[in-house]
């Protein structure tokens, strides 16, 4: 059972009840993210979803924690792209209080002093481990590669010195702009009432004014672009990205079939062949991005610095035996089935269904039907798989990043 309402302020609720539970999962998804940040602006939404959490009107840090523990909650936020979403995971019977404390956080950080020049330290020492962690490292510079420095190239982390400089107006003034009403979901999944649940939006969040966000665009402007970063480390990262689908493309559900044969599972062809025949990764895969302007398809792997050469020449195998379109029936149906199967566990997940059903009435408007989706995936060709095919493995259109004992970019 699915509920839907839409505040008089314009904030909207959606509710998918699961009975036979004993917990509930509640959001609060903000249709903002590193992809509408200006230079200046680079990094703020993600330091905003930090600051949330250090302190409201009428508790501090601390108590945030404290009363979300006691109650056997567990609260948390990310930021993406295009989206930044705070949500609580509760027992049934404790849903209206875990809630009260996530709408507090929302809607009432005071952005302490104290707090908010501890967490910039907090936020450049996850800057600083990013930039050790290579794989990160290496699908981070991958983004600038293949879009550029600015919109969905952007590093959501932002640079030190941004980090660094942020200010209680600043933030105040981004939030003022994107964490407007038409812009935000509500957004329940789990064994909770639908009324009561519409009783707990309308008592915390009606007071939010109807203000309209302002209208920035992502700039989108696909780069043939290959990056590398110099790093003493045992192995060598390479990561390349084709233009692919975007969210709502008709050969959407295709394109993930065919990332599925590609690399998206154990029996793909990049594990098989890279993994488990050559030996040349621990770490190898690929999967796909899709945004409402573009999207992408990324291939990942993490070799022996001596093999970096040699597993680059595999991954391209792998690439130009799909490109030829040599799939098996067996691998399209597998593809498929693996498809239906990811939908139908996100099911049973009441954080997957809080995120699945905000996510969609956020970025279209329309909420999510498990039946439809399953059908689309049904629906699935191997000619549309071939046509994805066609559109996607450009090599001139390609981009390129690498990190570790390198010199230079991939040759693209």
């Amino acid at each position: 059972m699915v509920h839907f309402k839409t505040l008089k302020n314009g904030i909207r609720l959606v509710v998918k009840r699961m009975e036979g539970l004993m917990s509930v999962s509640m959001g609060v998804l903000v249709g903002t993210g590193a992809c509408v940040e200006s230079d200046s602006e680079d990094g703020i939404s993600h330091f905003i979803e930090h600051m949330l959490f250090k302190g409201t009107e009428k508790r501090s840090a601390f108590a945030i924690s404290d009363e979300m523990d006691r109650i056997g909650a567990q609260t948390n936020a990310f930021t993406g792209k295009d989206l930044t979403c705070y949500y609580v995971k509760s027992t049934t019977d404790n849903a209206g209080k875990a809630f009260e404390i996530l709408a507090d956080l929302f809607l009432n950080s005071t952005f302490p002093e104290d707090e908010l020049a501890r967490e910039k330290g907090v936020i450049i020492e996850e800057i600083n481990m990013n930039e050790d962690t290579p794989d990160d490292l290496c699908l981070d510079i991958l983004g600038e590669a293949y879009y550029g420095r600015e919109g969905y190239g952007r590093n959501i982390l932002g640079p030190r010195k941004n980090v660094g400089g942020f200010t209680k107006d600043d933030a105040r003034a981004y939030m003022a702009s994107r964490y407007t009403a038409d812009n935000i979901i509500i957004s329940m999944a789990g064994n909770i009432d639908a009324d009561y649940a519409e009783q707990l939006a309308e008592k915390y969040f009606s007071d939010v004014p109807s203000a309209r966000m302002d209208d920035r665009k992502t700039s989108v402007e696909l780069r043939h672009g290959s990056l590398f970063r110099s790093k003493d480390i045992e192995q060598t990262h390479f990561a390349m990205a084709f233009p692919s689908s975007r969210r709502y493309d008709r050969l959407y559900d295709a394109t993930l079939v065919m990332n599925s044969v590609l690399g998206g599972s154990m029996s793909s062809r990049l594990f098989q062949t890279v993994r488990e025949k050559l030996g040349l990764a621990y770490t190898v895969y690929s999967y796909t991005t899709a945004y409402a302007e573009a999207g992408s398809l990324v291939v990942y792997a993490g070799v022996n610095s001596e093999n970096y050469m040699r597993s680059i020449d595999a991954v391209y195998k792998c690439i130009d035996d799909i490109k030829r379109k040599n799939l098996t029936k067996e691998e399209f149906e597998r593809g498929k089935e693996q498809l239906k199967a990811s939908s139908i566990f996100a099911q049973e997940s009441t954080g997957s269904q809080m995120l699945l059903y905000g996510k969609e009435l956020l970025y279209s408007g329309k909420l999510y039907d498990f039946e439809e989706r399953v059908a689309k995936v049904n629906a699935v060709t191997m000619e549309d798989v071939f046509e994805a095919i066609d559109s996607c493995f450009d090599y001139s259109r390609m981009a390129a990043a690498v990190v570790g004992k390198v010199d230079k970019p991939l040759d693209i």
